[in-house]
């Protein structure tokens, strides 16, 4: 595998995302159960405050899954958290990043499109980020025919 991560059920879960797929990092306020829909994926990296944070748990899925866009959560005043700061740096220029009002975030976090939100051990408060899945270039999904690369 070339990814940092080795969490089956995460990978499991990334796996069945496809363009387009919102992935929610939670921080450890979010509630993680009621604030999705149904049918999203829950994943619990939340293992102690402050274990996994954010930041942590984005640089993992930065490296494993094409980033097209991501929303963070504003904090009461209409800001934006100290965390963003840093999501914008890991994401880089190339990644639109917007802010959505808090209760927005919320209605927005329980529709169908998000397919799995990661609960972690941020203490931060207002540090929710949704991505969203982008795609794959087409120069780097060529498989090879030819058994060059197998195991011998």
């Amino acid at each position: 595998m070339r990814t940092p991560i080795t969490h089956p059920e995460l990978l499991a879960a990334l796996a069945r995302c496809g363009h387009g797929t919102k992935i929610l990092i939670a921080d450890g306020n979010y509630p993680h159960v009621t604030g999705v829909g149904p049918h999203t994926t829950r994943i619990a990296l939340n293992v102690a405050p402050g274990l996994l944070t954010a930041d942590q748990v984005l640089e993992l899925l930065i490296a494993t899954v094409p980033v097209e866009a991501a929303e963070y959560m504003e904090n009461a005043d209409g800001a934006a958290s100290p965390a963003v700061e840093g999501y914008g740096q890991a994401l880089g220029p190339d990644i639109a990043l917007s802010g959505l009002e808090r209760f927005t975030f919320y209605d927005r976090a329980r529709e169908n499109d998000v397919a799995v939100v990661v609960a972690t051990g941020e203490q931060r408060q207002y540090a929710n980020l949704m991505l969203t899945v982008g795609v794959i270039p087409e120069t780097q999904t060529k498989v090879s025919t030819t058994g060059a690369g197998r195991a011998a």
